[in-house]
This record gives structure tokens, sequence and C-alpha cells, in this order.
């Protein structure tokens, strides 16, 4: 176990899904430190656990660089909604760009006089964390205005204001009333470590103490920061070979074959067998190698394998047809492999004609997709079971409240006064098994039960009238179905994505259950995705920004008012900016093309989707019919994680509890879409980091590793987002680095045989 501080607790916490035996100390040989065993230890180590009450975030500047970054992520990220290059405002890019500017106005604003409340103190953590908080909340594109966007351009049906602004608000909070409740389980304990925050909580230590430690690892950020800020302009543009270098494509540039399985430089090209790639952007692209637990990591590892097994063998066997269709595609396709043309099947209500229907023929699927969503509905199973059977403990809070002491005790402590509740905290100091960081949250005020009640029920209210205000075809009880689903979804995926870091995309999930309760209507399966899918991402969203809230020591009430503010501000320019663009670029988002400018694809996808979901999922995914399996998945993922339970209560020495089933399942369609020539590199260094660093040299492991994954990632995405408005496109004109051996413009950037679909 690593060496014990004297202003935090070490106590091992014996739960088998956080549990780490197989690990042994071993010790650096110069220094005895010891290797962190897990948890507790990683959130003890890595970060901070002191905390200076005196630091406030309550600041003019904090609130005006907040509402400042909310309004360009926001604004930002509505735009490139309709644009055909997608430009994402990471939380690393806004945590750099708000303590730059928190420092810029800390030197240039007098500290005498009025400018006093605008300077009052040095720029301090807190500060730059609720920046933070209320910039992330904000940039980005609330899926409301998909919902908004369809219906304006496919069903000429335009909401009024009001209620439009209110879907987003009831859509938005939704998730973050039900996560705020289920604080207990998947925020306070040590266990719901979020490893994906890890990084950036760990650059604001650095950033932000003033010792000698400290001034080692900012001048590692630095350094690492600005490496990696030049090297990126190599493979993003002046030589994009660098994404995936295959030995094997520029062995063969001629065979279709190595092109499906070591392909991967271009999007949907293959799967990237054995292709190094030296691009950071998408080596740590979904979740960074350096932050995820080598846990987790081995099961990834064991589904990406099972996954090129999978996809390879679904393919060449030709099961589901699957030669007949790309390799890798999302889209639906008629028998011959040309693409499905879903609006003509559709009458002029655009609802599902069946004589149309009969006359076009039901669409398939490419062979790789449905795997990924057969994969999907395996490890949303899964998930259920294993953490039922490995974490009841952890997750039974949850329930607790339902028993009769329960009820008693919640409405005990209940404060229907909601205004009124002074949100100060038990104590409990003499709990050993407190979380450290949590203990010190005690001394501030919470953000109470009752805050985040309220914003559920009046979430809930809003969205039962603004289902017929807005045309939805959704009815009630379709909407307290999608609430039901996705208050489940929250507590065990959220579970998952806090203890392994790792995601999962349940959008399809949602989808499929939507089409078969409304079968027929695309419009009642977006609203019902919106409200079911929408809340368990916001959800999560919430918990990550609150557990960043938490190891800063941000108070809770601050963090509430920056994501709420944040929310609503990024919600109404969300609006704003999704009708200017459609009152101005409508026939362009119509059309199939697009522009270099403009680009309807998002919005097209969207709806595609809720049609075929929406009112094929009888025809395609119900006993009996083509892709049976995909429903049967769902089923079967309940019973994976028995024999690996009953193995480690039999054999206990052949560690079967040391796998996430669920994330095994997850991944086994793992390589569907996207550029795929990373994930060799991605393992490479997620073993050198989490095994090879941590247990030969844990003390360096504890003090830098975090802080070296910051800078990896701050320094790619600032000059991602320069190049993607400079050359990638991203300002409506593209700039490609002329043509050569090393940026092959013309075809597949690691020279494999392009494959024309």
């Amino acid at each position: 176990m690593a060496t014990p501080n004297a202003d935090v607790d070490h106590e091992k916490q014996q739960a088998h899904l956080g549990d780490s035996k197989d690990i042994e100390v071993i010790s650096d040989q110069d220094s005895g430190f010891g290797v962190l065993e897990d948890e507790r230890d990683i959130a003890t180590h890595v970060i901070t656990v002191a905390d200076d009450p005196s630091l406030n975030p309550w600041t003019f500047r904090a609130f005006i660089v907040g509402i400042g970054l909310s309004a360009f992520g926001g604004v930002l990220a509505e735009i490139y909604y309709f644009k055909p290059q997608t430009v994402l405002v990471s939380t690393m890019f806004l945590a750099i760009i708000s303590y730059v500017l928190g420092i810029a106005m800390e030197a240039v604003i007098p500290t005498k006089g009025l400018f006093r409340y605008l300077n009052p103190h040095p720029f301090n953590k807190k500060e730059n964390a609720f920046i933070v908080i209320m910039a992330s909340a904000a940039a980005n594109s609330a899926l409301g205005t998909e919902v908004l966007a369809v219906q304006r351009l496919y069903y000429n049906i335009t909401p009024n204001p009001a209620a439009s602004i209110f879907l987003l608000f009831s859509s938005q909070l939704l998730g973050y009333g039900i996560g705020g409740l289920f604080r207990n389980v998947l925020l306070y304990p040590s266990k719901m470590l979020y490893p994906g925050v890890l990084p950036l909580v760990s650059m604001f230590d650095a950033l932000f103490k003033d010792v000698a430690g400290s001034q080692k690892k900012l001048r590692l950020f630095w350094i690492a920061f600005g490496a990696i800020f030049i090297w990126e302009l190599f493979p993003e543009w002046i030589f994009p070979l660098l994404t995936g270098l295959s030995i094997f494509c520029l062995a063969n540039q001629k065979n279709a074959d190595f092109t499906r399985v070591f392909g991967g430089s271009n999007g949907n090209e293959g799967l990237g067998l054995l292709s190094i790639c030296f691009d950071w952007q998408y080596i740590s692209g979904g979740y960074n190698p350096m932050a995820i637990p080598l846990r987790a990591q081995f099961s990834n590892l064991l589904g990406y394998i099972l996954c090129i097994v999978v996809f390879v063998g679904v393919y060449y066997k030709d099961i589901w047809s699957s030669k007949s269709f790309p390799f890798l595609s999302q889209e639906l396709f008629y028998p011959d492999g040309t693409v499905y043309n879903q609006t003509l099947i559709l009458n002029d209500k655009f609802e599902v004609d069946p004589k149309l229907l009969a006359e076009q023929g039901l669409p398939f699927y490419a062979g790789t997709w449905v795997v990924q969503l057969l994969s999907t509905n395996l490890g949303m199973g899964a998930t259920f079971a294993h953490l039922l059977i490995w974490n009841f403990d952890d997750m039974k809070q949850a329930w607790e409240w339902m028993t009769p002491s329960g009820i008693r005790k919640m409405f005990g402590n209940f404060n229907w006064r909601f205004w009124k509740d002074s949100g100060m905290r038990e104590q409990q100091q003499q709990d050993e098994t407190l979380d450290p960081h949590y203990r010190e949250m005690l001394k501030y005020p919470d953000a109470p039960n009752s805050w985040y009640l309220v914003t559920l029920i009046i979430s809930i209210i809003m969205g039962l009238v603004i289902i017929y205000k807005t045309n939805s075809t959704l009815p009630w009880w379709g909407f307290l179905i999608s609430i039901i689903l996705a208050t489940l979804s929250i507590l065990f995926f959220g579970t998952l994505y806090a203890i392994t870091g790792l995601q999962f995309i349940i959008q399809p999930f949602i989808q499929m259950i939507g089409g078969f309760i409304h079968p027929g209507k695309p419009m009642a399966n977006m609203y019902f995705v919106l409200f079911g899918y929408n809340s368990v991402s916001q959800a999560q969203l919430l918990l990550r920004d609150l557990k960043i809230a938490q190891y800063t020591k941000l108070p809770p009430r601050a963090a509430f008012t920056a994501q709420i503010v944040g929310t609503l501000f990024g919600s109404v320019l969300n609006f704003i900016l999704m009708n200017s663009i459609i009152d101005n670029q409508r026939e362009i988002l119509l059309s199939v093309e697009g522009t270099n400018i403009w680009s309807g694809q998002q919005p097209q996808q969207y709806n595609s989707q809720a049609i075929a979901w929406g009112a094929l999922s009888h025809q395609l995914f119900a006993i009996g019919k083509r892709y049976q399996f995909v429903a049967w998945a769902y089923l079967i993922g309940f019973l994976v994680p028995i024999p690996f339970w009953i193995c480690h209560k039999l054999w206990p020495k052949l560690r079967a509890d040391y796998l996430y089933t669920p994330v095994i399942c997850y991944y086994i369609g793992w390589l569907c879409v996207g550029i795929n020539s990373s994930i060799l590199s991605y393992f490479a260094i997620a073993w050198a980091s989490q095994w090879w660093l941590r247990t030969r040299y844990p003390r360096w492991f504890t003090k830098y590793n975090y802080i070296l994954a910051a800078a990896l990632d701050g320094g790619t995405q600032v000059m991602v987002f320069i190049l993607s408005f400079a050359v990638a496109g991203a300002s409506g004109e593209s700039h490609l680095f002329p043509q050569w051996w090393g940026a092959n413009q013309n075809g597949n950037y690691d020279r494999c045989q392009f494959i024309d679909t």
C-alpha cells in the first residue's frame, strides 16, 4: 500500500468491482514508495485532499468568465451541429482557457476602488473549477434541439418558442434531478472514482499549489503541453500517415481484405489491426489511456480481441448477407447494397405506410453494425446482473429508502421548505470508511436532496405539458416509461461509469424499446429517446462535474449554481442559433450533399434512426425476424456474469472477479465505425502507464502520471481547435496539405486500397 499521509485515510474498501487484489506492492527502488492499490489510494495520493476554506469561488470574475465561456461553448456547439466538420469544446480546453483568462484578469484589473469587486484576490482553484463546470454544462448541443430541428426540417412542425425552450429545459434538467438524488451512491464513496477527471484535477493542483513538488509538476505540464501542441501539426495536417502507420497496408496496397482488417486511418476504413498511431487526438479521443484503471483496460482488451474475431467471422461467413454491404457502416441498405431511401416508405403524416414499405422491402444493416447493436444489448443485460452480483452492497442505498424505516428517516430529514434548508450535514468524523474528500466537503452547506427533487418535479411537469404542446405524438404514459427507464439506467450505468471511467452509449437500446411500445411513430420515438437517453447522459455529466467539485473542494451550492446556470443559458443559446440557421439555410440542410460550410447530416441521421427504430422495430427485431438476436441479446446478457461468479466461488485463485463482463460484452462491437488505427497505441500506453509505471515506479506515477495525461490532452485539444478553423474546414473552406507520400489526400492515409462504397 502507498505510504500513509498524515491528513488522509487509506482504509481499503473491500468490494469486488473496485478491489484490486491482483496488485502486488512493489517498492520503488529509489524511495520505497508503494504501489497505489485501490481507488482510495489513487484519490488521496494523486489529488490534494487538504482544503483551504478561505478560497472564494463566488466572484464577479468567475461569473463573467463562466458566462462568457458558456456563450462561446454553447454557440459553437450548436453551429457545428449543422456543419460538415465537427468541433467539440472539451472540458480540458475550457479549463486551460479559463485559467489563462482568470490569470489575465488578475494581472490587468486594478485591485482598488470599484475594481476590487472584479479582482478581489488572486485567481484560485475553486474559481477555475466553478468556471469549468458552468461552461462545460453549456458547451454541448442539447439533444432537444435535434428533435426540434428534425420537426422543422422534415415534419413542417414549428413549436412556439416558449414550448421549445421549456422542452430544452425539461430534457436537460430531468437527468440532473434524478442523478442528484443518487449522490449517496454515485458520488460520495471513494469507489466512485470517475477516473476521467483525474488528469483535470491533477492539473488544477499543479497550477494552484505553490510548493516545490508542484513547480516540478507544472514544469512537466508546460513542457509536455508545448511539445504535443507542436507535434500535432504533423499527424493532423502535414503528415497524416502518422494517424495510422500499417506495415501490412504499405506492403500490399491493392488488397481489399488487407484494408478491412489492417486499414484504419480513415473513417469506416477497417479494423486497424496492428496499426501504430502517433496522433494523440485519436489515442485519447474517447478515454485517456493513462487515466482508466488497468482492470477496466484489461476487460476492454478482451472485448477488442473478440470484436476483431466476431467482425471478421460475420463478414467473411456472409452472416446477415454481410458481403453485400460495406464492411463498416451505420446506414440502411437495399439488398443490392445501395443506400435505403427511408422517405419512400412514409406517408404524408410521416408515418410508415405498409403498402409503401411492401414496395420498397425491408432494409438491411451492415453485418458489423448488427453485431454492435447485439453487443450493446448484451452489455446492458450484463451490467444489471454484474452489478447486482458483485456490487449489491455499494448500490443498496439506492433502494433502502423504500423500506418502512427508510421512508420514515427520509421524511424526517426532508425539509419541504427547500429554500430554507441550511444544507448542513452530520460531520461523521469517526466514520473511517468515509471518503476523505467528502469529509472535507461536510464543512460547507450542501445542495440538499430537496433542491434536486424540486428540479426533477418541475422537469416532469414541464415535460408532460410540452409533449402535447409540441405535437410530439408521445403519450403521457410513454413519457413516464422513458423516465423509469432513465432512472434505472442512471443507477446501473452511472455506477459502471463512475468506477471504470467507461461510458456506454445506450441510445440504440432506448430507441428499440421506444419502437416496440410506439410502433410506426418515428416522432414519438425521438421524444422517447430525448427523455430516456438524454437524461442518462445529463445525469452522468452532472455527477462527473460534482466529482470535480468534490476533488477541488468547490462548495456544493456553488457547483449546483454553476451547473444550472450553464445548462439553462446554453439551452437558450442552442435554441436561438438553431432557429437562425434553419431559417437561413433550410434548403442546404435538406439536401443530401450539403455544402462545405453547412450540412444537415446530423438531423438527417437522427431522423433516419427514428424511422428505422420507431417504425421498423417489429419488422426487423421481433422474435422470428431477421435480426431477432439483437433483442434476445438483452436477456442473454443477464446470464453472462453468472458463470464467472460461480467460477470465482469455486476457484477463487482464477480471479474471475477481476473481469468486468459488461465491458467485455459491450466492446465486442467497439470498432463498428470511425478511425480504428489508434487501438494498439492506446493499449500500449495504457499498459505502460497503469501497469509498468504504477508498479515499477509508483512514486513517479503518483506525482506525474495524471499531470502528464492532462498536458497531452490539453496541448492536443488546443492545437486541434486551431487547426479546425485554420485548415480543416470549420471556417467554411478546408486547406489540405499538398499531396505527398505522407499525405495521401486522394485515398486512405495509411495507403491501404481505397474501397469505394
